[in-house]
C-alpha cells in the first residue's frame, strides 16, 4: 500500500524529466480525483501552505520564490506585471522640425519606446478624445537640438565626434516641461528617460530637431511601450535525487552534467562522493541522460506549486513595486468577478 501512496504523491506534487518526455504535467489535484486525499479548496489550508520569499532584489531585478499556489494563478500573475500595470510614456509626438535622415514615424516610434521615469500612480488616465491634456494626466517633453560645426575642430580630423557639435542625439537631450503646477508638486522628481545613453537620431551641420511630446498613463495590454518590466517570468523549482551512492570518475562527470554549483565532489574517508549541493541552479538540460551509465543514478523532477519568478524592471518603478502594484490589479480582478456574481444573483 506504501509504495502506491508514494506514486500517487508524486503524480500529484512533482513533474518528472525523463530521457523522452516529461510526465506529470498537468494539474490533478481536484476534489474526488484521488482516494483518500481531501483537495477540496479549503481558505486556512491556503494560508498555512502559501508563502513569498525574496531570494534576491536590487534597483531593477528582483527573484522571488512564490509557494503553494496552481499554475493558473502564477500564470496570472505573470501576464498581469506585463500587461496590466500602469506607466507613462510618450503616446503624442508633435514634430515641428525634423531635417535629420530619420522619418517622421520611425522617429515617433523610437521616442514613445523610450522608458519615462515618472510614478504612474500620481497621474490619472486621460480622458479619449483629450487632445491637448492637464497637470493631472499629462507629462510634456521636449527634445530640441541642432547639429553645428564645431569652430575648434583641427582642419586634418575626420573624427564626427571632433568636426560636430550635437551630432548625436540621445535620450538625455530630451527634457521635461512641467504642465500648470506639475512643478511644485514633483519639485524633488527627476522626470524624464531613465536611460540617458539611447540614440535617437545622427546629426550633420544644419539639421535639427523641435519636437514636443506627450506623455500618458496606459497598460501594456494596449501598446508594449506601457509595459513596467523588460522581462517577467517563472520556472518550476528542479529537484534532483540521487538514487545511489555515485563515487570516483562517474562522481566528476555527474558534476560536469549539471550548472555549475548544483553537484559538488566531497571527500569521505577518502572517496570522492557526488552530492547535490543547490539544485535551484540547474536548467534542467538533462544532459545527464545522454549517458547510460549515469542515467539510471539520477531522478530529475520539477516542485509542481514552487515557482521561481524573476522580474526585471524597466526603471520606471523598483521592481517590489512592481509586484505590489501586480497584487492590487489582482485583487481589483478577484473583486470584481465576486461583485459580478452577487449582481448575478440579485438578478
Amino acid at each position: 500500500m506504501a509504495a502506491p501512496m508514494r506514486n500517487v504523491d508524486e503524480i500529484r506534487d512533482r513533474v518528472i524529466l525523463g530521457e523522452f518526455g516529461v510526465r506529470n504535467v498537468h494539474s490533478t489535484d481536484f476534489p474526488g480525483n484521488y482516494p483518500g486525499y481531501d483537495d477540496t479548496w479549503d481558505l486556512r489550508k491556503f494560508k498555512k501552505n502559501f508563502r513569498l520569499d525574496v531570494f534576491h532584489m536590487d534597483e531593477n531585478t528582483l527573484e522571488f520564490d512564490m509557494v503553494g499556489i496552481d499554475a493558473a494563478v502564477a500564470n496570472a500573475f505573470r501576464r498581469i506585471l506585463l500587461a496590466e500595470v500602469p506607466t507613462m510614456a510618450i503616446e503624442k509626438v508633435f514634430i515641428y522640425n525634423n531635417t535629420s535622415i530619420i522619418q517622421d514615424e520611425i522617429l515617433a516610434h523610437r521616442l514613445g519606446l523610450i522608458p519615462i521615469k515618472a510614478d504612474p500612480r500620481l497621474f490619472e488616465y486621460r480622458n479619449a478624445g483629450d487632445e491637448e491634456g492637464t497637470e493631472i494626466d499629462t507629462i510634456q517633453l521636449q527634445l530640441k537640438i541642432k547639429c553645428t560645426r564645431n569652430p575648434r575642430a583641427s582642419k586634418d580630423s575626420s573624427d564626427p565626434k571632433e568636426l560636430y557639435l550635437n551630432h548625436m542625439v540621445y535620450s538625455k537631450d530630451i527634457t521635461w516641461v512641467p504642465i500648470g503646477n506639475q512643478a511644485d508638486v514633483f519639485a524633488d522628481a527627476k522626470i524624464g528617460p531613465v536611460h540617458g545613453d539611447i540614440l535617437l537620431a545622427q546629426l550633420r551641420p544644419g539639421q535639427e530637431l523641435d519636437i514636443v511630446m506627450h506623455c500618458v498613463k496606459g497598460i501594456g495590454k494596449d501598446h508594449a511601450k506601457f509595459s513596467p518590466v523588460a522581462t517577467a517570468s517563472y520556472r518550476l523549482l528542479p529537484e534532483i535525487t540521487l538514487l545511489q551512492t555515485v563515487e570516483g570518475e562517474k562522481a566528476e562527470r555527474l558534476k560536469r552534467c549539471f550548472s555549475p554549483g548544483v553537484i559538488e565532489v566531497e571527500n569521505i574517508d577518502g572517496r570522492q562522493v557526488a552530492k547535490v549541493i543547490n539544485s535551484r541552479l540547474d536548467t534542467c538540460s538533462r544532459e545527464v541522460l545522454r549517458h547510460d551509465d549515469l542515467k539510471s543514478l539520477v531522478k530529475l523532477g520539477r516542485v509542481r506549486d514552487h515557482f521561481i519568478f524573476s522580474v526585471e524592471s524597466t526603471g520606471i518603478l523598483p521592481p517590489d513595486v512592481l509586484v505590489t502594484e501586480a497584487i492590487n490589479v489582482l485583487i481589483a480582478k478577484c473583486q470584481k468577478f465576486l461583485n459580478e456574481l452577487d449582481s448575478t444573483e440579485m438578478e
